[in-house]
């Protein structure tokens, strides 16, 4: 009898994992005359709405690396949505051009902010999402992203910022005006971010009274969670390294600062 029973859950709990899955969409929609391509990532197992993020690329575009976040994410419980900064889907495999991609976006806020505003609003109209708690992560280039829009008073609870460059091109934020909590997750080690933007960042953020925190890994460089970073540093002679420890210890830290502030 207990061989029956056993069997028949085993069964059942098959069943329920072969209904389950990762879903990704893809997603066109308008960001003024620029058409986008992003993605929206879920778990369908998952019963309700529930926290969405908006994810912004590296430099590079909309990579494997972004796709596998994003497949993390929904696992955790959250609606991910891929923005495509550039349009069209465009990616770079060159340093040269990816930096052209990314000033782009970065040399005019307002392209900016409008491409960022409508992956969100299309994140918040998901069936899936509840709109009142969607948060933001961003990586390198997106990291800048995504801390420009909590300076401009994003209406995001928490971002959180890989391996992010501090090049800000937002203004100063008024007293009050960042309604996201911030977390940024850097490299001790990286080059491409000075102490001087460190030393902006802090202060305009301390002026505005917002609530964030800066944490700094002892030997990581840029790019420390993507796979691809090390062979791709060694491609174009860049400081970009993967750092599996530093990537795990980082994912955790995430974890907590978006559970403890987007999850109910």
């Amino acid at each position: 009898m207990r061989t029956m029973m056993a069997a028949a859950l085993c069964a059942l709990t098959m069943g329920a994992s072969a209904h389950a899955a990762i879903k990704e969409e893809p997603v066109t929609y308008q960001a003024g005359e620029t058409t986008m391509k992003g993605f929206v990532v879920y778990d369908d197992a998952v019963q309700g709405k529930r926290p969405g993020v908006v994810m912004v690329h590296e430099w590079w575009g909309i990579t494997k690396h972004t796709h596998n976040e994003a497949q993390k994410f929904a696992q955790q419980g959250y609606t991910a949505f891929i923005a495509d900064m550039y349009g069209d889907a465009k990616t770079a495999d060159n340093p040269k051009d990816a930096g052209t991609l990314a000033s782009s976006v970065m040399k005019d806020p307002k392209v900016m902010e409008a491409r960022f505003n409508a992956a969100r609003t299309r994140l918040a109209e998901h069936p899936t999402v509840d709109p009142s708690r969607i948060g933001a992560v961003g990586y390198c280039f997106g990291g800048a992203v995504v801390l420009n829009m909590a300076r401009a008073g994003a209406d995001l609870a928490a971002i959180v910022g890989f391996h992010a460059s501090l090049g800000l091109n937002t203004p100063a934020p008024a007293p009050g005006s960042v309604k996201a909590k911030i977390l940024v997750l850097n490299g001790a080690d990286d080059p491409f971010v000075k102490r001087e933007e460190y030393e902006v960042f802090k202060r305009d953020l301390d002026a505005a009274h917002a609530d964030y925190r800066i944490i700094e890994y002892p030997g990581a460089v840029h790019a420390f969670t993507n796979p691809e970073a090390t062979e791709l540093g060694q491609r174009f002679n860049l400081p970009l390294r993967y750092d599996a420890q530093v990537d795990r210890e980082a994912k955790t830290e995430a974890s907590k600062f978006f559970a403890a502030n987007l999850q109910k």
